[in-house]
Formats: structure tokens, sequence, C-alpha cells
């Protein structure tokens, strides 16, 4: 049974002036698939059992192509939005058309140029289609180490500010509101370590750096600050947690040990109005 959107391996049944037509198994011939020469890579001749891609060309004709391609239907894939129309956006997996990401399988805005995460499907007509409601897609494990560092794949946002993950673009992950930093968007790929395992079988991963990485970063960053604004800032350990995290990216805890640790270099001092340069 041929599989639309997926790797088939397929005879080479007969040429013809512009390519090869593949046996599709079907009750005549009249079913084969074409592949292109366009669409080949080396050579092939009759009999050959070779590994295709299978889409539908402008025409709603199965093609196949041996060329490889960015994603297939059913597994989670980075994709770039290269167009924008009045029934959706599309995507770019690497052939000639683009595939369609309906209004509906978009949970939040895409923009032309940026990648995000898909996976992609054969929708009610037959067709290869992308959507962004790529949980279903993805899969839980345990095989990570707790502190184990690695990639994903934000594609989702809580009410509460927590974040879905997609570590690896493979497994499902979640970073609370208070392990990550700045104005983090979907589509963006981030570094993380892994925290621990909830009973759910998701993983609980941070956005941020382990604690003696974190203040070694934070110093660096209070010092600069203080270098560009004349060697003094009103920032202090006393100074609001919201302040602290829209102004240095960082906790209120995270801050107050970075400012200890220079304190006790001697680099700097604190008082009522503020953080100065020694």
């Amino acid at each position: 049974m041929i599989e639309l959107g997926k790797i088939n391996t397929l005879r080479v049944a007969r040429s013809c002036d512009f390519g090869y037509y593949l046996d599709a198994q079907g009750k005549t011939t009249s079913e084969d698939i074409l592949i292109p020469n366009s669409n080949i890579i080396g050579e092939i001749e009759v009999d050959d059992e070779i590994e295709v891609f299978i889409y539908k060309d402008s025409m709603d004709r199965p093609v196949a192509t041996m060329k490889p391609v960015l994603a297939q239907v059913g597994e989670p894939a980075y994709l770039e939005v290269v167009d924008k129309s009045r029934i959706g956006s599309f995507v770019n997996i690497g052939l000639e058309r683009d595939v369609l990401v309906p209004f509906k399988e978009a949970v939040y805005d895409l923009e032309v140029g940026k990648k995000y995460l898909f996976a992609l499907y054969v929708d009610k007509t037959n067709r290869i289609a992308a959507t962004t409601r790529v949980d279903k897609y993805l899969h839980d494990t345990t095989h990570y180490n707790v502190g184990e560092e690695i990639e994903g794949t934000v594609y989702g946002r809580h009410h509460n500010g927590n974040l879905i993950i997609a570590l690896e673009n493979t497994f499902r992950g979640i970073i609370l509101k208070n392990e990550y930093f700045g104005d983090v968007k979907m589509g963006d790929v981030l570094k993380v370590r892994v925290k621990k395992y909830f009973d759910d079988g998701k993983i609980e991963v941070t956005a941020r750096k382990p604690r003696l990485d974190e203040m070694g970063e934070m110093e660096e960053v209070i010092m600069n600050y203080l270098k560009k604004h004349g060697g003094s800032m009103t920032f202090n350990d006393k100074t609001n947690p919201d302040d602290i995290k829209k102004y240095f990216k960082c906790s209120k805890n995270g801050f107050k040990r970075a400012l200890g640790a220079l304190m006790k270099k001697g680099l700097i001092e604190q008082d009522v109005t503020g953080t100065k340069l020694k």
C-alpha cells in the first residue's frame, strides 16, 4: 500500500520520455506513480527497487521523488514558514510545492521567515498538510539523566506561564515559569537541563544555568551594566524581583548571589540608593 507523505520502497516498472513509472501495486498500470527525471538522483533501471517520497503535484496526481525531504507524515519537524495566503500559511519541506498549514491548524500566529515545530498529516481531501498541534506526535521518555543538557523547541505556553517544549523535537518537556527568563516565543530553540520526571511522563527542564555558572555570568552582566552607566545603578538586593527579571533576565536570588560575590571580591559597594563600583 502506498503511503502518501512518507518514504516508500517501490519497483521501477517502466520508462518513458520524461521519467519512470513505479509499480503502485494497483489493479491496473494506470495507478502507477511517475518519478520525473528531475526527481531522480543517480541512475535507475527497470526492475530496480528504490526509496521514494510520495506527494501530489499541482494537478493532484501522486508523484515520487528521490530528493531528500525535510519532513514525513506523522513526524515532528522544524520547518520554515515561507508564505501566507487567505487559506493559511505555507511551509517548505524541500519540494517544489510548499505544504499548507490551514488557519485552524495554527494555534499561534506564524511569521513568514521564521521556523516552528510542525507535524505533517494527510487531510480529508487526501492532501499533505501541516499543523502546529504537535503534542500527539511526541513521546515520553526516561532515557535522559538528571542534569543532562539538551536542546528543545518551544511549541506551547500554559495560561500560568509554563512553557511546553519538544526535547530534540521528539519528547515532551515542560519549563516552569520561574525556570526561564526573557521573552521566549513559539519556535524558539533553547538549551535546557533535565531537572526531574513527572508521574505523567513529562520531563521538567530548566533554561537556567547551574547555580555557580549562573552566578559567574550574572557577575559579568552586573559589572558591564555598571561600567556602561557611569559606575552606578539604582538596583540593589532590595530591588523588586520583577524589575530584576526585566532588566537582567535573572531571578532575584541569582542577582543577590552575584552582588554578594562581587562585594566579597571588593569590586562593588551598596547603599540605600543602589550599587556602585569601588
